[in-house]
């Protein structure tokens, strides 16, 4: 039944990948408008377009942890050394964990897709921001 659930998850992520990531990455924005200021991490539109290449990435690994079953995916291309690269490059984690937590507190069952399907999708998006806070 999980299995299920979690392929339904990925579906559903899976079809609408683009939409999921620009409202996510417009939460972040909307959030923490200052990181469009001149020196931070979103002063112009060619680094406006990494967060959301980011987001996208983070995004496209939950979908595959879905699949698989397990956070293997998310851990090795995706956590592993993600909060140092982010320090090194005075990216802010926090903007790209209230993307997630949007992304995470705006699903809604059954509009988005079925209940257990939304506590995978739910459980995979709370271990990332976990493993980003």
């Amino acid at each position: 039944q999980r299995a299920a659930a979690r392929l339904e998850a990925a579906e559903k992520l899976g079809s609408n990948l683009e939409a999921v990531t620009k409202e996510a990455g417009d939460a972040c924005f909307s959030k923490y408008s200052y990181n469009k200021n001149p020196g931070e991490a979103g002063e112009n539109q060619e680094k406006v377009d990494k967060c959301y290449r980011d987001i996208l990435h983070y995004m496209r690994l939950i979908n595959y942890t879905l699949v698989v079953g397990g956070t293997g995916p998310l851990d090795e291309w995706g956590i592993a050394g993600a909060r140092e690269v982010y320090r090194t490059l005075n990216l802010p984690s926090a903007a790209y964990i209230a993307a997630f937590t949007f992304t995470r507190d705006r699903l809604c069952a059954p509009r988005d897709m079925s209940a257990q399907a939304g506590t995978e999708f739910s459980t995979a998006l709370d271990y990332l921001i976990n493993s980003l806070s």
